[in-house]
């Protein structure tokens, strides 16, 4: 497979980059090709403007849909910021991920929603802060995965969906450590798109 990894974060020695090192090092041991997008060392604009709905997208955004196409997977890494997306991840959706050209607009003949870009594995590697027991007492975790899976990677085209909380990346640096062997696990296990198993 060739994997597009979208990262945000400021900070290029943060836990965020690290964390998308070590699953792009697991999916290249996996024997699949890799392309990082860097929102913030590549400068891109977030802010959502009216030459975003004309009829022709902009050049970046033109560049980015081009990435997409080429992937057979798409992973977004994060860190968790007021319990959602950083601007530069939420404009990149915003932006990249338009309604005339990836949602799902068709319609089998059984009645179900007919993505109009390819499948494609889809995955949110989010760094939280948090401790699990926070998480899990305010409800936190199943009110994202509600949100994320349910809402926009399930309209554009990706199938599996997966949401992984690297819960607790601001604590000590053995589970820094530990975090990091899971996103490399990750990236080494990472299924195919549905389209692509074989029976």
């Amino acid at each position: 497979m060739h994997v597009l990894t979208v990262l945000d974060h400021p900070t290029p020695s943060c836990f965020s980059a690290t964390a998308a090192a070590r699953f792009i090092a697991g999916l290249r041991s996996a024997g699949h090709t890799a392309e990082l997008a860097d929102l913030n060392a590549e400068g891109f604009n977030p802010l959502w403007s009216l030459a975003d709905i004309a009829e022709h997208p902009a050049e970046d955004v033109q560049q980015e849909q081009e990435r997409m196409a080429r992937a057979d997977a798409i992973c977004l890494i994060f860190p968790l910021y007021w319990w959602g997306l950083p601007a530069k991840m939420k404009g990149w959706v915003n932006r990249v991920w338009q309604p005339t050209v990836t949602a799902n607009d068709n319609i089998a003949p059984d009645g179900a929603a007919v993505s109009a870009q390819q499948l494609r594995a889809g995955l949110m590697l989010v760094p939280a802060g948090p401790r699990t027991d926070r998480m899990d007492r305010k409800g936190h975790a199943p009110a994202l995965d509600t949100s994320w899976m349910m809402g926009a990677p399930g309209a554009f085209g990706t199938l599996p969906e997966r949401l992984e909380l690297l819960i607790g990346s601001a604590s000590s640096h053995a589970r820094h450590e530990q975090l990091q062997q899971r996103c490399f696990d990750i990236g080494q296990t990472l299924p195919a798109p549905a389209s692509q198993r074989t029976c």
